[in-house]
């Protein structure tokens, strides 16, 4: 008669290794997007600081900018709906991720037209281009650039958008939007910092 002891019941087998994932190829290309557009904003951020006050000639910062902050809470609270769109996706409801890109698309065309009637104010009312002095310059190529990264992002969500409404943005598509939203989280970033150089501190 053959007896089992204890020991021979424990299990031999070692340790069980989890396989190391190679990251979303997305995600790293988007990262360096990110890096890349990062130093490009602080080099036309410390211009802006730099020639604050340096103009010979009116008019100042203080005497025509208005706190944008009905655009500021618009362009903030997107970020949110796109997060909800990208965790809406990821959990299959299909109607909610339709929903919170619909709204993400609206607070940045909100946030668009502020910065449009904002110039147009300047242009118009103040006679404030980006020849008229070194403020207007540099306000306008800060402010220009970061706009300019709005429109791409709402491009690139209105047609994600589209393409949700037909019915053809789908579970498996959630690691691409979410590269998406790591695009929108970031220029929202930026327009704080923006906001604060130049609504804040440079007045």
């Amino acid at each position: 008669m053959t007896t089992i002891t204890t020991a021979s019941r424990i299990p031999i087998d070692g340790p069980v290794e989890t396989p190391w994932k190679l990251p979303y190829r997305g995600n790293v290309g988007m990262a360096c997007l990110i890096i890349a557009e990062s130093a490009i904003f602080i080099i036309f951020v410390v211009a802006y600081i730099y020639y604050i006050g340096k103009s010979l000639s009116g008019p100042t910062p203080a005497q025509v900018l208005e706190l944008p902050i009905f655009g500021t809470i618009c362009l903030l609270s997107s970020s949110i709906f796109v997060h909800l769109a990208v965790s809406s996706l990821r959990k299959e409801n299909y109607r909610a991720t339709t929903l919170h890109l619909a709204i993400t698309v609206l607070l940045g065309t909100i946030f668009l037209a502020t910065t449009a009637k904002e110039w147009y104010h300047l242009i118009h009312d103040e006679g404030l281009t980006i020849k008229t002095n070194l403020f207007g310059t540099t306000y306008y190529s800060l402010v220009g650039l970061h706009a300019t990264h709005v429109v791409v992002g709402l491009l690139m969500l209105s047609l994600t958008l589209a393409f949700s409404l037909a019915g053809r943005v789908k579970e498996e598509h959630s690691e691409k939007l979410e590269v998406l939203s790591l695009y929108w989280h970031f220029v929202d970033a930026v327009w704080v910092i923006v906001f604060l150089v130049v609504y804040v501190l440079g007045r």
